[in-house]
Parts: C-alpha cells; sequence; structure tokens
C-alpha cells in the first residue's frame, strides 16, 4: 500500500491545482525572473494551500535559466514530475518501502539543489525528491533501507534548492540511465516520447491523492 507524501492526503480543502504552463499570461520575466516576486506570486495563488501540478506542463519559467538550454534549437521546457509548493520545511514522506538508490546536491541556478532518489525492488521503479533541504542529505547512505512512510526530507529553502519557491520536485522513473543523485526534470519536444515513457504520470501511477482527485 502507497503512503502518502505529506503529513496529509491533498484533496480539495487543503490543495489547488497551480498552473505554471505556457498558457499562464499571467507569466513573465518579470515575475519568474525574480525569485521573491515569483514567491510573492505562487503564495497568492495558493491562499494558504499546498499547490500542485506540473507533469508533462510546457513552462517559459525555463528560459531564465542557462542550464535548460540544450542548443538553441533544442531548449527544455517540458516539465517531468510534478510539483508541490508550500512551506519551506515540510516534512516529506517515502511512498513505498525501498532504499536510498543515491543522493546529491545539484548546484547552479534552476537546478534540483539537495536530491534524494530511492529504488523500489517490488515495483521496480526511482522516485525522486529534489529541492530538498541540505540537512536530509547527511544521515544518508546508499543502500539504507527505507520502509513506506517513513520521513525522509523536508522542503528545502530558495537559498539551497536552486533558487526556486519553496516546493518539491517529486518524479518516478523506470530506467536511471545510469544516473546517481540527478535525473532530467524537464526535456525537450524532441525527447518527450522518451521521457513520457520513463518518467509515468506521478497522478496515476500510484494513487497520491484524496479520492477527490481521482
Amino acid at each position: 500500500m502507497i503512503h502518502r507524501l505529506f503529513t496529509e492526503p491533498l484533496s480539495l480543502r487543503n490543495s489547488v491545482v497551480l498552473d505554471l504552463s505556457a498558457t499562464n499570461l499571467e507569466l513573465n520575466p518579470s515575475i519568474y525572473g525574480n525569485v521573491s516576486t515569483f514567491q510573492d506570486y505562487i503564495e497568492g495563488k495558493l491562499g494558504g494551500k499546498m499547490g500542485f501540478g506540473g507533469y508533462l506542463e510546457h513552462r517559459v519559467i525555463y528560459e531564465s535559466y542557462e542550464n535548460f538550454a540544450m542548443a538553441s534549437t533544442d531548449f527544455r521546457n517540458i516539465h517531468l514530475g510534478m510539483d508541490f509548493w508550500t512551506k519551506a520545511g515540510t516534512p516529506i514522506f517515502a511512498p513505498l518501502k525501498g532504499e536510498v538508490h543515491s543522493f546529491q546536491a545539484n548546484q547552479g541556478a534552476g537546478n534540483y539543489g539537495p536530491t534524494i532518489i530511492l529504488y523500489h525492488p517490488a515495483e521496480k521503479i526511482y522516485s525522486l525528491y529534489g529541492h530538498v533541504s541540505m540537512a536530509d542529505l547527511v544521515p544518508l547512505e546508499i543502500g539504507l533501507p527505507i520502509a513506506a512512510g517513513q520521513l525522509i526530507g523536508h522542503l528545502g529553502n530558495t537559498t539551497e534548492n536552486g533558487g526556486w519557491p519553496p516546493h518539491l520536485h517529486f518524479q518516478w522513473i523506470r530506467d536511471m540511465q545510469g544516473f546517481h543523485g540527478d535525473y532530467p526534470g524537464v526535456c525537450s519536444q524532441r525527447d518527450l516520447l522518451f521521457y513520457a515513457n520513463n518518467c509515468p504520470d506521478p497522478a496515476n501511477f500510484y494513487p497520491l491523492f484524496n479520492h477527490e482527485f481521482r
């Protein structure tokens, strides 16, 4: 049985879908180009709730970061995981039994910052947790057993999470392709078919939500 990622399951009472897609005309470089302004925008949309969404979302917000430009004609702007936006320090729990596959601090503006990757042998799938707290990496060891529902981390703040408003980037991965402590969380349109298959929708692959969202 899968465990919820946060203290409470998401429901209409405590969460809201957050649209950061290219079709959201409210978003512009003056908002997402400044982390404090971007955070104010997100907090205004959340109204004290948790925001979630973003799987296979086409986003323009990545144009502010050089690390998403693979080539001039192959920009990475399709989001492969699901983001959960809320306060820094919010605890995160392992949804399935598994073990620590790898972890590291992925440095640079727009990157994951501290990242944890678990492997779940029974399901033969990996789970990635990006933008966590740096302190959460300290007790980890590769191969460390993790129980379903075990506390594994907390949302990091903007000074340690790659310069983003606090949120969790959560992603399922079928094949790690040799990556350790990191895996692409954004792809180009050219590679979308592969990554959509290798990184299934968190909302469907396992039930992370209250039945109100099913």
